[in-house]
């Protein structure tokens, strides 16, 4: 994407209502007044809150959010120019349950309150392979515990991966530190029983990777 476009789409991000982009500053100061009051002062109801972590284009939680409209979504990402595609989709279809926050994701709990977060989505990470890499892992154990902090007490989280590294390496860490595995799939389109949500919403790289017969995995577990 040329600079041009880019700036286009950072300016357009600042029209959007549904984008928020706090500085790392006001965040770590404690100052982001949404924190505890996305319910009551951003979306004005009591529905759950769910987070897409890594959103990229922000096509699976504008996905979501249409299909299951009982709840609200928030997808986060460092790169405003790439979920500005799924701000401007949400914005032009009227959905009121969707927000993008431009943040890093290590600095998620200056953002939500403890509790305030229902369910976290993880979608096709990068899986961070080379060891000096593992801190960024979105599901290594710092990550979780970032994750616990803010979720409800019956709070999941749910990875969706291509990566059968990042499968593996994540299923072993639960199953090592004692946490709950809910649900394990190495392959949701050959193998019967995924949930509905995992195979009905497809971004655009899921279409690419299943066109060249990758593997699709997926897991749904609680942190303790």
């Amino acid at each position: 994407m040329g600079s041009k476009n880019k700036l286009k789409r950072f300016r357009e991000n600042e029209t959007f209502g549904n984008v928020l982009q706090p500085t790392r500053e006001e965040a770590v100061a404690g100052n982001f007044a949404l924190k505890g009051k996305w319910n009551a002062d951003f979306f004005k109801n009591d529905k759950p809150i769910i987070l897409e972590l890594g959103c990229g284009k922000g096509e699976y939680t504008v996905g979501m959010a249409t299909r299951y409209p009982e709840a609200n979504y928030i997808g986060i990402d460092i790169k405003g120019a790439r979920f500005w595609r799924g701000a401007k989709t949400a914005a032009g279809e009227g959905l009121n349950n969707v927000a993008f926050l431009r943040t890093q994701i290590e600095l998620i709990e200056h953002f939500f309150a403890e509790g305030e977060v229902s369910e976290i989505w993880i979608t096709f990470p990068d899986p961070q392979i080379k060891y000096k890499r593992t801190k960024h892992r979105l599901t290594n154990s710092e990550f979780l515990q970032r994750y616990k902090k803010i979720l409800k007490a019956d709070g999941v989280v749910n990875l969706k991966t291509d990566s059968e590294f990042m499968h593996g390496y994540t299923l072993g860490l639960l199953h090592g530190q004692g946490h709950e595995v809910l649900y394990a799939n190495h392959h949701v389109y050959r193998n019967e029983g995924a949930p509905e949500i995992v195979t009905a919403i497809q971004t655009f790289y899921e279409q690419q990777y299943l066109e060249k017969g990758k593997a699709i995995t997926y897991i749904k577990f609680k942190i303790k």
